[in-house]
């Protein structure tokens, strides 16, 4: 059973306890005791007890199909936000092998909210690169909940021409509200620091995917987004301010965000609409934070498939066709009248 659910999920959850309690009766060995005494058929009590759980989960699975095909963008930016949705150090755990964490930016401190290392997936050795929210309040705190500081834009790029150096592709995880914006990251020069990072990604000489696996914040998720395949989760949000804050400033009324979000065209699907993205990832059913494991291989597959294609392309053309794709977004045609 889901621990956190969200609101649009209680009837799921609903079901999801109905379906433990049943379970639970059908394994209590005092169901053998009370048939003997009221004269039941312990057997056919079990095939009647069967039964009701079976239609309970085809009610279940057609209810969770009933509710995540028609999210609105305010509640797939909730799922984007859950509190169970894997992060970044769950994707390494799941297929990144070898995985060796670097830290540091060898200028000032390193920066928690940003994670990254060598590692190998599949038969490619990559730079992993992601954000991390952290799991448990403590851990939150330490990573300022995947919001990062100058130095983690610094780290990123370090490992960026670490990687170019090598000859490794990079793969970055996004997965942030936004930058930090303290009065700390602002002297130290956040929105220099990530327009470099931006810079660097741009006109670095290796294969680049990036996956945006829930939000994507802002100039937070772009200071780690430059590449040559940008994916997105089903579930994912890319968005130039969190709905919340354009509510605030468009209409001095954070409680409109879900107004906002439709507004802002936020979701993987308008993404990749609009040719923001590249492709859309599918999650497993319900959600990712509901099947770890099968959104994992969904990524690992996606990810795996474009790395294959991207080690082919000749540098030189793989450079111009990464300015040509960040050059052609935003244009739109007017009709004359």
């Amino acid at each position: 059973m889901l621990k956190n659910a969200l609101d649009f999920e209680r009837p799921i959850a609903d079901l999801d306890q109905q379906i433990l309690d049943l379970q639970g009766h059908m394994e209590n060995p005092g169901l053998r005791e009370w048939c003997e005494e009221h004269n039941q058929d312990y057997a056919a009590e079990i095939a009647k007890l069967k039964k009701g759980l079976a239609e309970l989960q085809r009610a279940r699975k057609r209810l969770v199909d009933e509710v995540f095909s028609n999210l609105s963008p305010w509640e797939k930016t909730q799922v984007a936000r859950h509190k169970d949705r894997p992060h970044t150090l769950d994707y390494v755990r799941e297929f990144c092998d070898d995985f060796l964490e670097l830290h540091g930016d060898r200028v000032y401190s390193d920066d928690p909210a940003i994670v990254g290392g060598i590692a190998r997936i599949g038969d490619h050795r990559v730079m992993v690169i992601g954000h991390e929210k952290g799991r448990d309040l403590k851990e939150k705190v330490r990573r300022n909940y995947g919001s990062a500081k100058p130095e983690g834009y610094h780290k990123a790029v370090r490992l960026c021409k670490l990687a170019e150096r090598f000859g490794r592709p990079v793969v970055t995880f996004v997965d942030t509200s936004a930058a930090d914006s303290s009065i700390g990251s602002e002297e130290r020069g956040i929105s220099a620091a990530i327009a470099w990072a931006m810079e660097e990604m741009a006109m670095l000489k290796t294969p680049i995917i990036i996956v945006v696996v829930g939000e994507g914040g802002s100039g937070g998720a772009i200071g780690i987004g430059v590449g040559d395949r940008i994916l997105m989760l089903e579930h994912s949000v890319y968005s130039v301010i969190p709905p919340e804050g354009c509510a605030n400033i468009l209409w001095r009324d954070g409680s409109r965000a879900a107004e906002a979000a439709d507004a802002l065209k936020i979701t993987a699907q308008d993404a990749l609409r609009l040719g923001c993205v590249d492709e859309v990832i599918p999650e497993a059913f319900g959600g990712a934070h509901r099947n770890v494991q099968e959104t994992a291989r969904s990524v690992q597959e996606a990810v795996t498939r474009h790395l294959d294609d991207l080690v082919t392309v000749p540098i030189d053309t793989l450079l111009e066709q990464r300015y040509d794709k960040f050059r052609r977004m935003g244009r739109w045609d007017v009709e004359p009248e």
